[in-house]
């Protein structure tokens, strides 16, 4: 039965509809048609035409409710609005070339500088092509690429989903998408989650999907089933009824089924998310991702502008824990109004915490506005800080953070060293959030927007729960708290090895925080950790879930 990785859960049933063709290279030998002035008039008003129909859709999805969508969005009109793409297509006319090859080379020359900054620029790769063939098609006349219509529901299969395509998507009409590319914090998997529809990534076997073919898709474990037998279906809507019966039922506080209080929080990049969390029954924020009100912009946000999106969500959740990332920004995620030098390898570059050291006015300034907040508002805030990776970093950030007049403040583990020595940074550190997505990505060397790399990524692997197990001793030891605000969180199944492995708060994505509180409260913190110590003899992410699974009795009951 052909698998690939389950990224946002339920059940979707249809037949297989599939993008339309990719829009072609342009003839390397295209030759110039008329004169390169009016040719780059023509270039200039496509792409205006395709960063208008861009910024119609982000609209859109604003209207929708899809804020992350319509940010991915607002990103492409950015970089649509580039004038060196016009101007790059310029020089090209002037030597002959025809104005759809002119356009094609010259955002292949941004593709590549893209591509080599690895990270978080690479990932943005599928956003540049995607320009690039809306470019292309509206100079050729060709249809522009897009979701194909239906008047029926169907599973929408792809190699991969630009942004403007999975923010264009009807969630009543597409019953799931299947993706050949893509990973657990892949666009595709981020905005398929917000908006409810089943989704599996990183299927090889997707391109094998003929056009009409049925199939099942079980967007929680990762399965699809071609041409399902009505007993294939009957049983899938069957655990479909069961989780969305066991998700309804957990309300009130997450707890083990023995009574041991476990956090569970919401990650959220803004005062927008709030609403989804609280209606989900978040019990706080474990992580507030600042850099949304950072990126994507020529300068850099006031004081006065920080310190009114820090309070909106602190305000929401009066007396709860709210925790607050500072700035993780750098190289891979470059900031127009920060000067930064060239990097061979951004992702380990300077990033996080580390363009403080280079920038020290921006955490100061942020620190200060959340200060303000902390004086203001009911909330319980806590700071902490990303991409730290010793004690060197963890005092710098812990003595500014105080001097700020902040009382809480922690750091973030995803540098493996920082597992390591978690011991030796209790010590200074007030608590620990384990970020999984980045510490997967670098104790196996396997950027996370590479879909080829799937199998490495999981926070499965037997690795990533020893540095998880390690970070959460080195807290304990300390009496201090540990938590993981990574994908690993949403797992309902491995949020109870979490616990067995010591960690005391998880965040997670809004709609998955029901069914972690449904599996908590089926199991007692014997049964997690026994689950968690036998998982941690697993060779391989596939037999750690198994174990855990034969650990844990109760998950049938949630259709898990």
């Amino acid at each position: 039965m052909p698998k690939g990785v389950g990224v946002s859960a339920g059940i979707g049933v249809g037949p297989v509809r599939r993008m339309a063709e990719p829009i072609p290279e342009p003839d390397a030998a295209g030759q110039l048609r008329g004169d390169a002035g009016s040719e780059k008039t023509r270039v200039a008003e496509a792409v205006k035409a395709v960063s208008a129909d861009l910024k119609a859709r982000a609209d859109k999805a604003r209207g929708l409710g899809r804020d992350e969508a319509a940010e991915v969005l607002e990103a492409q009109v950015l970089m649509a609005s580039d004038p060196g793409l016009v101007d790059g297509s310029a020089a090209k006319l002037a030597a002959g070339t025809s104005a759809e090859r002119a356009v094609f080379e010259t955002f292949g020359t941004f593709r590549d500088m893209l591509a080599a900054a690895g990270g978080y620029m690479a990932g943005r790769v599928t956003d540049l092509d995607d320009i690039r063939d809306r470019v292309i098609a509206v100079l050729t006349g060709q249809p522009v690429p897009g979701i194909p219509e239906s008047d029926e529901p169907f599973v929408l299969v792809a190699e991969d989903l630009a942004p403007a395509d999975t923010a264009g998507i009807d969630a009543d009409t597409v019953e799931a998408i299947v993706t050949v590319q893509g990973g657990p914090t892949s666009h595709t998997a981020i905005l398929a989650r917000t908006m409810g529809i089943p989704a599996v990534v990183a299927m090889e076997e997707a391109d094998a999907l003929a056009e009409g073919t049925p199939v099942l898709v079980d967007g929680t474990t990762g399965e699809v089933v071609a041409e399902p037998s009505d007993e294939d279906v009957a049983k899938a809507r069957t655990l479909e009824a069961k989780r969305a019966e066991a998700a309804k039922a957990a309300t009130g506080p997450a707890a083990t089924a023995d009574g041991e209080r476990i956090s569970v929080l919401a990650n959220i990049g803004g005062p927008a998310d709030v609403e989804n969390a609280v209606k989900n029954g978040a019990e706080g924020v474990g992580l507030y991702r600042t850099e949304f009100l950072f990126l994507d912009r020529a300068d850099k946000p006031s004081y006065a502008e920080q310190v009114k999106a820090y309070k909106a969500v602190a305000d929401a959740f009066p007396g709860q824990k709210v925790v607050v990332r500072t700035l993780d920004a750098g190289a891979d995620k470059p900031l127009p109004f920060v000067s930064t030098e060239e990097e061979p390898n951004p992702a380990l570059g300077v990033r996080g915490l580390r363009l403080a050291f280079k920038h020290p006015e921006l955490l100061d300034e942020q620190l200060r506005a959340l200060a303000e907040v902390q004086s203001e508002s009911t909330a319980d805030l806590w700071a902490m800080a990303p991409m730290v990776a010793d004690m060197r970093d963890t005092e710098y950030f812990v003595d500014k953070a105080r001097e700020a007049g902040l009382k809480t403040n922690g750091i973030m583990i995803e540098v493996p060293s920082a597992a390591l020595t978690a011991g030796h940074l209790a010590k200074v550190a007030d608590f620990f959030s384990i970020g999984t997505n980045d510490l997967t990505q670098y104790a196996y060397a396997s950027d996370r927007q590479v879909g080829a790399l799937a199998r490495y990524q999981s926070p499965w692997q037997p690795g990533v729960l020893r540095l998880i197990g390690a970070a959460a001793d080195g807290a304990g030891a300390e009496d201090k708290v540990c938590g993981v605000c990574g994908e690993a969180a949403a797992d309902p199944i491995l949020a109870c090895v979490l616990v067995g492995l010591g960690v005391k708060s998880l965040s997670m994505s809004a709609p998955a925080i029901p069914m972690v509180k449904a599996a908590l409260a089926l199991h007692t913190v014997e049964q997690c950790r026994e689950a968690a110590d036998a998982v941690l003899g697993a060779v391989s992410a596939e037999e750690a879930k198994d174990i855990a699974r034969a650990h844990l009795p109760r998950l049938e009951e949630l259709g898990l």
